[in-house]
C-alpha cells in the first residue's frame, strides 16, 4: 500500500509498500540530507508530527526508544504505516544540487590491487550517471537483499563509468565474500545512486584542506579532480594518511597535479620514510598555525575524522566550513542468515 509523506521544506511524495522514506524522496528528486543511508549516522533523522512509521531495523544507539516515543525517526530506515506529516531537523539548502536516485547496472572493466587489501574497481555504466563530487553508490550484493556503499572516486565529468576504492573487511559480506573473492572483470553489477550529502560543488573563497584516511581518499580524489577541472579553489591541500607505504596509492597522479594551486602530503603513522610521519592530523596541525578562512573536507575512519575536526576547530576553522564523512561498517539485519 502506498502512503503520502509530507515533510516541511521538502514537499510531498509517495512511498510504495515497504519503501523507505529516504528512498522514495530521492527517487522523486526531493532532497533529504543523508550520509550513510544504512542507519548508522543519524543525518536523515526527522520528527513525525502526524501518522505512524515502522522503524524496522533502526539501531538503538542511533535512535533510542525514548526518541522514537517522542516522534523521531530515521528516513533511511523507516517506512510509513499511514500517511505521514513531519519535519526535518535543521535546514535543507534549496540551492543544493540534486540528482534523482536511480537504479543502475554496469560491467566491471578494471580490477586492480592498488594498496594493501585495497582494490580499485572501475564499472562501465549502461547509462551515464549525474552525480556530485563526493557522493557514493550502493552495490547490490548478489544472492542477498543487502547493499553496501562505496564512494565514487572519479569526477562527475567522467559520467560513463564509476571508480570505487574497496578495502577488505575481514568476514565482510560484500568484500571478503564477494568483491575480493570472486568479482571479476566482465561481470555485471547492480547498484543504485547517487547518494550522500558529502560533496564539493561550489567555488571556495579560501584555501581548501582535505584529509583522508585509507580509502577515505576516494571521494576526496573526486573533489580534487573536479575542483581543478572547474577552478573551484585557488589553493588545495590534500593529506592522505596510512600506516605503512603499502597503504598509499595514486601517489603518481597527485604528484603530477602538484603546482601553485595544489599540494599533496602523504603521511605514514607506523613507518619512517622520506615523507611526513605520525598521525595525518598532526601533519595538518604542523603545517597550519591557523585555518581561519579555510574549508575542510574529511573522510575516513571515525577516530581519524573526529581528530581532524578537533584539529580544524583548534586552528580556528569555522565549524560551518568543516565537512566530513565517516566510513563505518554497515550492520547486518537481525536474523539474516549469512552462513552460506
Amino acid at each position: 500500500m502506498s502512503h503520502r509523506v509530507t515533510l516541511a521544506g521538502v514537499a510531498e511524495f509517495t512511498t510504495a509498500d515497504g519503501q523507505s522514506i529516504l528512498d522514495a524522496a530521492l527517487r522523486a528528486n526531493r532532497w533529504i540530507p543523508h550520509n550513510c543511508s544504512q542507519g548508522t549516522c543519524g543525518t536523515c533523522r526527522f520528527r513525525v508530527l502526524e501518522g505512524f512509521v515502522d522503524h524496522r531495523d533502526s539501531l538503538e544507539d542511533v535512535l533510542p526508544q525514548a526518541d522514537r516515543a517522542t516522534g523521531f525517526a530515521l528516513a533511511c530506515r523507516s517506512t510509513p504505516l499511514t500517511d505521514v506529516r513531519g519535519e526535518l531537523l535543521g535546514t535543507v539548502a534549496t540551492t543544493t544540487p540534486r540528482h534523482r536516485l536511480r537504479d543502475l547496472e554496469g560491467r566491471v572493466s578494471h580490477r586492480e590491487l592498488v594498496a594493501r587489501e585495497t582494490l580499485r574497481l572501475v564499472i562501465d555504466l549502461d547509462e551515464p550517471l549525474d552525480f556530485d563530487a563526493g557522493q557514493y553508490v550502493e552495490l547490490h550484493i548478489p544472492g542477498s537483499p543487502l547493499r553496501r556503499a562505496y564512494s565514487i572516486a572519479n569526477p562527475p565529468s567522467q559520467d560513463g563509468s564509476i571508480e570505487l576504492h574497496v578495502r577488505l573487511t575481514p568476514g565482510g559480506l560484500a568484500t571478503e565474500r564477494w568483491i575480493f573473492a570472486s568479482l571479476a572483470v566482465g561481470e555485471r553489477v547492480r547498484m543504485q545512486g547517487p547518494l550522500g550529502s558529502f560533496r564539493l560543488t561550489e567555488p571556495e573563497e579560501g584555501p581548501v584542506v582535505l584529509v583522508a584516511g585509507g580509502t577515505g581518499l576516494a571521494p576526496l580524489k573526486a573533489m580534487v579532480l573536479h575542483a581543478i577541472e572547474h577552478d573551484l579553489a585557488d589553493d588545495i591541500h590534500l593529506y592522505h594518511g596510512g600506516r605503512r607505504d603499502e597503504d598509499l596509492y595514486d601517489q603518481e597522479l597527485f604528484r603530477s597535479l602538484e603546482g601553485p594551486g595544489f599540494r599533496y602530503v602523504p603521511v605514514l603513522s607506523e613507518q619512517r620514510w622520506v615523507g611526513a610521519t605520525g598521525m595525518v592530523t598532526d601533519a595538518v596541525a604542523a603545517d597550519f598555525l591557523t585555518c581561519r578562512g579555510m574549508s575542510g573536507y574529511i573522510c575516513g575512519p571515525p577516530p581519524m575524522v573526529a581528530a581532524a575536526v578537533h584539529t580544524f576547530k583548534k586552528r580556528r576553522m569555522r565549524p560551518a566550513r568543516i565537512f566530513r564523512e565517516e566510513f563505518t561498517p554497515a550492520p547486518l539485519p537481525v536474523g539474516l542468515d549469512v552462513s552460506a
